[in-house]
């Protein structure tokens, strides 16, 4: 067979509202019965989630659009350096919140958001504020990526442009399912169902990549371990100068900018939080090795994979499955990639409503301290009670209102990226990363630095974003490589170079 097979759009709809509905009871089953509706629980789990958990959730949240068609991508165009590239970094990133998570829990116990804690540690509201900006803008390219990429594979699947009413639709409904349960019971929601979308993930690529193998040869995946233009070096000094250096920072500096790890860090149990998330690095590794395997039999001469006209590169896996696997395995295939995509859309909305409801809804210091009191189980009156109550169906409506309005923004600019010429995945994942870039060495810098200032994060963070994003994004239009990379190290080392040249005064440390 040497075309893409195709689903016909009854099908394709009645696969999505399959996969709502399963989302939905799971939801009903183990979360909405409770009948919970503090916004402890809503936003961060109520501090209580286990490490078996609550590493699911981090490595499905962390199972977005690139790690499943960017990690088949770089085998397919690079080789084994091009997964390796890609594979190391990202558990990296994972894995280095091990350190990260419980540092912070140490320093603010009590808390919910980084810039939270950037806002306490420097007592400026400009950082603070310049903070929300890269977190908020992360949440929402996390939606518009899903959504861009959840809409490429359907529109491939219906044999359709991607910008046809059909695949709009698609889409839509695509954003609509993880917002539905997600409004039910917030945080919550997501760790049950990333569960749930993790088990089916590992399930499904256990079963269709030996088959895929089985059926295109294990010569066909040695033929493809250079990639059509790559190296079975994983350490080819090309290669890792330019993919690697770049695919790195970007990685670790979205997941350190990324405040769905963060608000992980603050629900997971404390003794908790090490464990959790080295298995969730373990356990989102498995699957972009497992996916290169597609790329590898994609690159194969003989295999000759060819992307049908107007859809992203980036599918090149969707298409080996469809031509090697029955039909109804690419029906397996899609509920994978509904899963991969629906679990980073839940968490990212989740991410952005903990944002909004601790940093931007204004709130008077009584409703702090009531707040903190209940956080440190203190018993409160009942008036207090009352106050609190009517204080969380507050917050309870600005954060399902924030969920709301992130979907409906992310749809409206995946649907702009997708008539911008040669603009894809690829760049929407490196531009939004660098964004993030802009903040990562302040915010390590953060928790282990006492002299870290706010004249030093403020011009480092400023002057990255107007000057080290636009020769980014320059670089990448030109197709300079050298460019690219150096940028990149530019974002980093100039935050760096100004948190350094502007430290706090060692008499104004040495007093608080």
């Amino acid at each position: 067979m040497n075309s893409v097979v195709t689903l016909s759009t009854g099908a394709t709809y009645l696969l999505l509202l399959g996969f709502g509905l399963v989302m939905l009871a799971a939801t009903y089953l183990f979360a909405w019965w409770q009948n919970r509706t503090s916004v402890e629980n809503f936003l961060i789990g109520e501090r209580k989630v286990g490490w078996f958990f609550g590493g699911s959730s981090i490595a499905a949240s962390w199972i977005w659009a690139p790690a499943v068609f960017v990690s088949t991508l770089f085998a397919y165009q690079h080789g084994l350096a091009g997964l390796f590239w890609f594979t190391v970094p990202n558990m990296a990133a994972l894995a280095i919140f091990a350190v990260l998570a419980p540092r912070i829990r140490e320093r603010m116990p009590y808390g919910y958001t980084l810039p939270q804690w950037i806002g306490f540690k420097l007592e400026s509201k400009r950082v603070h504020t310049l903070y929300l900006f890269p977190f908020f803008f992360y949440q929402l390219m996390s939606i518009t990526v899903q959504l861009y990429a959840g809409g490429n594979v359907l529109a491939l699947l219906l044999g359709i442009p991607v910008y046809q009413a059909t695949a709009v639709v698609t889409i839509a409904i695509l954003g609509a399912i993880p917002l539905i349960y997600t409004l039910i019971s917030g945080f919550e929601s997501s760790i049950i169902t990333d569960f749930l979308q993790l088990a089916l993930i590992i399930v499904a690529l256990l079963i269709l990549i030996p088959w895929a193998v089985a059926t295109a040869g294990i010569d066909s995946v040695r033929a493809g371990l250079a990639g059509i233009s790559g190296s079975t070096n994983v350490l080819d000094p090309s290669i890792a100068f330019s993919l690697g250096i770049v695919t790195s920072i970007g990685l670790i500096a979205g997941s350190v900018s990324d405040q769905q790890n963060w608000q992980r860090g603050f629900a997971i149990k404390k003794g908790d939080l090490r464990k959790a998330f080295i298995f969730g690095a373990l356990a989102f590794g498995l699957v972009p090795i497992l996916l290169g395997i597609l790329g590898f039999i994609g690159a194969d001469p003989k295999f000759a994979a060819t992307i049908p006209a107007g859809v992203d590169t980036s599918l090149i896996g969707v298409v080996v499955v469809s031509r090697l696997l029955p039909l109804w395995t690419v029906f397996f295939f899609v509920i994978m990639l509904l899963c991969a995509l629906s679990s980073t859309l839940d968490s990212g909305m989740n991410a952005a409503a903990s944002l909004y409801a601790t940093d931007i809804m204004k709130y008077t210091k009584e409703e702090h301290d009531l707040m903190l009191r209940h956080e440190k189980g203190e018993q409160l009156s009942d008036r207090e009670k009352l106050a609190k109550h009517l204080l969380d169906m507050r917050r309870l409506r600005g954060s399902r209102a924030t969920m709301i309005w992130l979907t409906i923004f992310g749809f409206l600019v995946a649907l702009a990226v997708i008539y911008i010429p040669h603009f894809g995945l690829q760049q929407l994942w490196w531009i939004f990363n660098t964004v993030a870039a802009c903040v990562m060495v302040p915010t390590i810098l953060s928790l282990y630095w006492e002299r870290l200032s706010e004249q030093g994060v403020f011009w480092g963070v400023i002057v990255a974003f107007f000057i080290g994003l636009p020769m980014f994004i320059y670089s990448n239009i030109v197709d300079k490589p050298l460019w690219i990379v150096l940028s990149a190290l530019f974002v980093v080392l100039v935050t760096l170079a100004f948190c350094l040249a502007l430290p706090k005064p060692r008499t104004q440390t040495a007093r608080e």
